[in-house]
């Protein structure tokens, strides 16, 4: 039986982290993205839940911290209608950086045709784009009639679960279309910064968690054939060229498979020949994609009910 993996982001000094690298590796853990700074490095890791007191222990020497990071293994699209200076909500920019405290992965999108409620549009290359995603955060501004009775059509083609942030306080079934609603990060014209805004910030949070958490019982139930995790660990030993990816994150874990940044028509052979120990190849049992962001490497992993007897 696999081991449970508890997400967790360090945080700390650059002398000796590389300690905490090889505990993870002798534990069967994995590294999901290291970040470092000058002096500092941030370490997002999945440490098998029964040796996480271990791993803190070893943090605690280092005097670092160890924190968890529910979040952490998902890419989250967080979208506001468009990235014109007079429209863009603010707050777009601290619900992203707060997501990826929670160890997501985000990316801004803005919108080709959101200059005005009665013609905010979305494209389908821009639709298509969301659904490659986990989950889909929408900014929408302080109108309380535009959230629920015009922007909701920005929703139409998106597969994923929807989350609706605005300024007013309202429920989710309110906002047609919404999986989740949280009010108190409407348009402002500073950083989210005062206690009721991070207030909501956090409840954000929480509930985008809540969303993963039902997707992730959702993939228990039928489980991936390979984990994501150990799909990172294959890609990075057996296509050599991603060590020399210089983007943020060249690999980008999903609950359901991961995006890598390399070219496709250059790259999907290789990454679809990549083998596993039990005698299969990744082409076998994931589904591999030209991503709509820069022509990326997308991957998704069948379920085990897919592959049947095959594997």
């Amino acid at each position: 039986m696999a081991a449970v993996l508890e997400p967790y982001i360090y945080e700390g000094g650059i002398h000796k982290h590389s300690l905490i690298l090889e505990l993870l590796e002798d534990l069967g853990g994995y590294l999901v993205q290291k970040t470092p700074a000058s002096t500092e490095v941030t370490l997002v890791m999945l440490i098998p839940k029964k040796d996480v007191q271990l791993v803190e222990d070893l943090c605690k020497k280092l005097l670092g911290k160890l924190t968890p990071a529910p979040l952490t293994g998902t890419e989250i699209a967080v979208v506001s209608p468009t990235l014109a200076s007079h429209h863009l909500p603010h707050s777009a920019c601290d619900v992203a950086e707060y997501l990826r405290r929670g160890g997501a992965n985000t990316n801004m999108i803005g919108l080709a045709r959101g200059m005005g409620r009665r013609v905010a549009l979305s494209a389908d290359y821009e639709r298509k784009l969301i659904n490659e995603h986990d989950v889909a955060v929408f900014s929408f501004g302080t109108f309380k009639d535009c959230i629920i009775n015009k922007k909701p059509k920005l929703f139409e083609g998106i597969e994923i679960p929807i989350i609706v942030s605005g300024g007013p306080d309202l429920k989710t079934e309110d906002v047609p279309g919404a999986d989740m609603y949280v009010g108190g990060i409407g348009r402002v014209a500073h950083r989210m910064r005062k206690g009721p805004e991070l207030d909501a910030m956090d409840v954000l949070n929480e509930k985008v968690g809540e969303i993963i958490n039902l997707k992730r019982e959702s993939i228990s139930k039928d489980p991936l054939v390979v984990l994501p995790a150990r799909l990172m660990k294959e890609v990075q030993e057996q296509v050599p060229d991603i060590h020399n990816v210089l983007t943020p994150a060249p690999i980008t874990l999903q609950l359901d498979g991961m995006r890598v940044k390399l070219p496709f028509d250059e790259y999907h052979e290789a990454i679809g020949n990549i083998e596993f120990d039990e005698g299969f190849r990744l082409s076998d049992v994931a589904n591999i994609m030209p991503s709509k962001m820069k022509d990326y490497v997308l991957i998704k992993i069948k379920r085990r009910s897919e592959v049947g007897s095959a594997i």
